[in-house]
C-alpha cells in the first residue's frame, strides 16, 4: 500500500479536493494498481470494522467522499464511528485506467477487488469486513460476498441496485440519452448546492468492457443472490429511475436472497440514484453504518476498547 499524488493527463499536478483526514493510496491486485481514498478512527482509538464502499458505473472512489457538503462524505462519518473506510477506484478507474482501458465485466472485478482488499488487510487489520455497494458497485458487493470465504464479510450494503430494471440498461452504451441524466440523478433539488461543479472530479467514463456487462445482472443475479450468506440491506431512493421497486417486485428480490440470515429493505425519501451525493446522505450512510453495528453485534462482537 502506497500513498499517491494525482496527475493529469498533461503531466502537471492536480488539485484533488478531499476531506479532512482522507487520504489518497494505490494498492496491489496481483500486479494491478488501484487507486482509493482511505480514512481510519484517530490516532490511539482501533477500528471497529473495516469498510469496502465500490462506486458505481461512471464514478470513481470520490462518490464517497462529497465535496458540496460535509454532510455528504462517508469516509469522514465512517471514521469518525470509529471504522476504517476504503473506497476503491474500481478496475478501469483511476490508477487502473491506463491498464485497463476497457475495464473488466462485472466477474473479473471480483476476482480483481478481492485481491486488493487482501493485500489491503494483510498490511493494515483493522476489524471485520463489510461491503458498500452502490450501483454497479453493489452488484459487484454482492458477488463478492456469493463466493467469499466463510466468515470473512460481516455483511452487506447496497444502494442504487436491485435484480429487475425499470429502464432499459442498453441506453446506457448507446450514450448521448438526455433522459440518462434523470435516471441518473432524479430530481436536482434533492441534492446540496455545488454538487454537480464538485462532481466533475469524481464522474469518469464507463469503460467499454463494463458498459457491455450491465445487461448480464438480470441473469447473474439469480445465480448469485441465493449464495450470500451474510445479512445483507438494500436501500432504494424515491426517486430511482433503474430499478423497479413495487412491493412485489421486492419481494421477489429479498426471496433471492435466500441463503442471508437476515435482509432489510429502506426506502429514502427525498433522494435521486445517486443517494451518497445527495442531501439524504448523512441519514444513508448513518443507517449503513448502524446496520454494520448490528451485525457486529450479531456476533457477539465486543465494542473496540479505547
Amino acid at each position: 500500500m502506497t500513498e499517491t499524488t494525482t496527475h493529469s493527463p498533461t503531466g502537471h499536478q492536480a488539485r484533488e479536493a478531499l476531506s479532512p483526514g482522507v487520504r489518497r493510496i494505490s494498492l496491489d491486485a496481483g500486479g494491478l494498481p488501484l487507486s482509493a481514498l482511505l480514512s481510519a478512527p484517530a490516532e490511539g482509538r482501533p477500528s471497529r470494522a473495516t469498510v469496502v464502499a465500490l462506486h458505481g458505473g461512471g464514478m470513481s472512489a470520490g462518490y464517497f467522499d462529497g465535496q458540496a457538503h460535509p454532510d455528504t462524505s462517508l469516509l469522514t462519518l465512517g471514521a469518525g464511528l470509529g471504522c476504517t473506510v476504503l473506497a476503491l477506484d474500481r478496475p478501469g478507474y483511476g490508477a487502473s485506467a491506463a491498464r485497463l482501458p476497457e475495464g473488466q465485466p462485472l466477474l473479473d472485478q471480483v476476482t480483481t477487488v478481492r485481491a486488493a482488499i487482501d493485500g489491503f488487510r494483510d498490511r493494515c487489520p483493522a476489524g471485520p469486513l463489510f461491503l458498500l455497494g452502490h450501483s454497479f458497485g453493489g452488484k459487484v458487493a454482492l458477488a463478492m460476498a456469493a463466493d467469499a470465504p466463510p466468515g470473512s464479510v460481516l455483511g452487506l450494503d447496497v444502494s442504487g441496485c436491485g435484480h429487475r430494471p425499470a429502464a432499459d440498461a442498453a441506453r446506457l452504451v448507446r450514450g448521448h440519452d438526455r433522459s440518462l441524466r434523470h435516471l441518473n440523478w432524479g430530481p436536482l433539488h434533492h441534492y446540496p448546492p455545488g454538487t454537480f461543479r464538485a462532481a466533475e472530479q469524481i464522474v469518469a467514463p464507463m469503460p467499454r468492457r463494463e458498459l457491455a456487462s450491465v445487461t448480464d445482472w438480470t441473469e447473474l443475479a439469480p445465480r448469485l443472490l441465493p449464495r450470500v450468506p451474510v445479512p445483507v440491506r438494500l436501500t432504494f431512493a424515491e426517486h430511482e429511475g433503474w430499478w423497479r421497486q413495487t412491493d412485489a417486485d421486492l419481494a421477489e428480490l429479498t426471496a433471492l436472497l435466500s441463503g442471508a440470515p437476515r435482509v432489510l429493505v429502506d426506502r429514502l425519501p427525498g433522494a435521486g440514484h445517486n443517494i451518497s451525493l445527495g442531501a439524504t446522505a448523512r441519514a444513508y450512510h448513518l443507517r449503513a453504518l448502524g446496520f454494520l453495528e448490528e451485525c457486529l453485534g450479531a456476533t457477539g462482537r465486543p465494542a473496540a476498547a479505547p
